[in-house]
């Protein structure tokens, strides 16, 4: 899990590297199928329950599993890149958030869910540890999603994730959810908040996996691979000191006495 989680972290980072206005999102897709082949692996998002494509690229409205296509990316989008890597029999799955053009200029709304999203992410990584319950970062998550004015999308959810892509235990992101289970160690499994300036109600498209908010308003996602340890949590797919994006400040809001100042 180590391994792959490394791997999977590096084809992310080449591909958020090609980020940049007029490129489209097939050729992002090209760029991390060819990482991932590179690497002796497969990308396990390709042909799982029919999705076309080696990578989901989520732009601005759309909360999750966009399928890459030829819309070139433009000034002021943002867009989630979610990568997931089979190698030597195990998977690895992470995705962040990026801004598309000069981020300096980003809409201040855009900022917000953002980094809201980034920072629901890290605060809930810190609950991680043995007798964690699973139904505990959802209340963590909502918390600073509703103070920051956001909201939390309650379709999709944290997985466990080893020799399969998807199986429990389930993480949902949201407050008050009903969720079994207790970490224990040796476990592995996603933290990934979905988080939209708006509604946290979803639209499915017809093509059966592009999921968008219901309001057409911004949705910001991150997520990585975490395994319980003795003593708390490894972040199997932790950013590296090179890795492209990166925190930004929120216009308006003191992060201080909020938490979440570490980036992992």
């Amino acid at each position: 899990m180590r391994k792959v989680c490394r791997l999977a972290r590096e084809v992310l980072d080449i591909c958020a590297a090609a980020v940049r206005p007029g490129i489209t999102t097939d050729e992002l897709d090209e760029i991390a199928h060819k990482a991932c082949i590179e690497r002796d692996s497969y990308p396990s998002p390709l042909n799982y329950v029919n999705f076309p494509k080696s990578i989901c690229t989520s732009i601005n409205e759309v909360i999750c599993h966009g399928i890459p296509d030829q819309r070139k990316l433009v000034d002021g989008d943002i867009i989630n890149l979610d990568i997931t890597l089979y190698h030597g029999g195990f998977h690895g799955d992470l995705n962040e958030t990026y801004y598309v053009g000069d981020k300096a200029k980003a809409n201040p709304d855009t900022v917000r869910v953002v980094e809201t999203s980034r920072d629901c992410l890290d605060e809930a990584i810190k609950l991680v540890k043995p007798g964690m319950l699973f139904r505990d970062p959802g209340n963590v998550i909502e918390k600073l999603a509703k103070q920051r004015n956001c909201s939390v999308v309650r379709t999709y959810i944290g997985h466990g994730i080893n020799q399969l892509f998807h199986c429990n235990p389930n993480v949902p992101h949201y407050a008050k959810n009903k969720a079994v289970g207790v970490a224990k160690p040796g476990m592995c499994f996603t933290i990934e908040p979905m988080i939209n300036l708006g509604t946290y109600k979803d639209t499915t498209w017809p093509d059966k996996w592009t999921s968008t908010t219901s309001d057409g308003k911004m949705s910001a996602q991150f997520e990585h691979t975490l395994l319980v340890t003795e003593g708390g949590v490894e972040v199997l797919t932790a950013r590296f000191p090179d890795s492209p994006g990166g925190r930004m400040p929120i216009p308006g809001i003191d992060r201080n006495g909020e938490g979440g100042k570490k980036q992992i």
